[in-house]
């Protein structure tokens, strides 16, 4: 119980990587925000965290809606009493397409959930993390746009998780005075839902072909990872354990993005 007494909010808490980190997070004693965009999913996460023995509050908004957003924050904080943790997982895959077949909208949507999205999470839960007197701040980033280049057609997906690095390290140095770390993870695949959000338009004419020994995924012959292998990342970085680490990304993907790059 590492985290007792410690409050964590979590975006994109509905499923995948963000309903096991809420879980993991819980489990060590954490209070936990499970936002969500679909209020069904973040009040199941919540009935099983308490289910558990644990507290979870659920939150329904869109990361992106710049009025509901700062409100719905400001609420579980009169709830929870203060912010230390923060997981900034909610986003999309959106549309993979050739360049001259991506329409705008399709890239208006993708950046403005991902990196919009975290940049306003992050706007309005650092006031808390200082008042807190420091804490953790952990960005959900990818392989995608960090070390791999390779997936045709993942241009707006790409250059969102590549913006979200570079804030990661920009933030690190602003924060560090307030004793907020920030860090970044970067899955590769894991078995999640996050396909759902992917729609493909012509990628396969455009791709380099390649063909790759045993599967994408060396570590496990070509096996994705689970999200409860990610939760135990964001646990890590979430804890004391790494109270000397800011400003690192840190690659969770059996040694596909060596494979892939």
């Amino acid at each position: 119980m590492e985290l007792r007494g410690s409050v964590a909010l979590v975006t994109g808490a509905g499923s995948g990587i963000g309903r096991a980190a809420a879980l993991r997070l819980a489990a060590e004693g954490a209070t936990v925000g499970v936002l969500t965009h679909a209020s069904d999913e973040g009040l199941a996460v919540a009935q099983e965290i308490a289910e558990k023995g644990g507290r979870g509050i659920p939150i329904t908004v869109d990361v992106s809606d710049v009025v509901k957003l700062g409100a719905a924050i400001e609420g579980f904080v009169s709830r929870a009493g203060r912010i230390d943790i923060v997981l900034a997982n909610a986003g999309i895959n959106g549309v993979w397409a050739p360049i001259d077949e991506l329409q705008p909208d399709d890239w208006s949507h993708t950046v403005h959930t991902n990196l919009f999205g975290t940049y306003l999470t992050l706007h309005y839960v650092v006031p808390h993390l200082k008042k807190a007197g420091g804490g953790s701040i952990i960005v959900v980033s990818s392989i995608n746009g960090t070390r791999v280049f390779s997936n045709t057609g993942a241009t707006a997906y790409a250059c969102t998780k590549a913006g979200q690095m570079v804030m990661v390290r920009m933030l690190a140095l602003e924060l560090a005075k307030h004793r907020i770390r920030v860090n970044a993870i970067c899955p590769g695949a894991i078995d999640t839902e996050i396909e759902d959000n992917t729609r493909r338009r012509n990628v396969e004419r455009e791709k380099e072909p390649a063909e790759y020994p045993r599967g994408t995924v060396p570590l496990t012959g070509g096996q994705p990872g689970s999200p409860e292998d990610v939760a135990e990342l964001v646990l890590f970085l979430a804890s004391k354990r790494s109270a000397h680490i800011t400003g690192t990304p840190v690659w969770i993907d059996g040694g596909q993005s060596q494979l892939q790059g």
